[in-house]
């Protein structure tokens, strides 16, 4: 099965079709859009090669992580360091949640000021 081929999601670099399928399996599918077009059979395809969609390298060590927002690639030498601020940026919004609940709002002054002065550029 795909388990064995090490295979844990999918990302297509255009549409897909059967959407309603692939929504109701078990493995994660990302599109750029949804099509009721069967795919073009062009060629066998590679596997474990770099590409690039639209500038980006992709190598084929790099961690590539999707959710309902869309679908990051980080390169494979920044895993470690990319894991650890993403822990610490949880850690943060986490916080801000639970003052949230508990009804102490977080310090806007940076935003209002930075709202202030691009208005104040643009005349508003």
């Amino acid at each position: 099965g795909r388990a064995a081929r090490g295979i844990a999601g999918i990302v297509v670099y255009g549409a897909i079709r059967d959407i309603a399928a692939l929504q109701a399996g078990s493995l994660p599918v990302y599109a750029l859009g949804i099509t009721p077009r069967g795919p073009d059979r062009v060629g066998p395809g590679q596997i474990n090669v770099p590409l690039n969609l639209d500038g980006m390298l992709i190598e084929p060590a790099d961690l590539i992580l999707g959710d309902a927002d869309g679908v990051v690639c980080v390169p494979f030498a920044l895993v470690e360091s990319v894991g650890v601020a993403a822990r610490a940026r949880q850690v943060a919004e986490d916080a801000i949640v639970a003052n949230i609940k508990a009804g102490i709002m977080p310090d806007r002054s940076a935003i209002e000021a930075a709202v202030a002065a691009a208005a104040s550029r643009h005349n508003l």
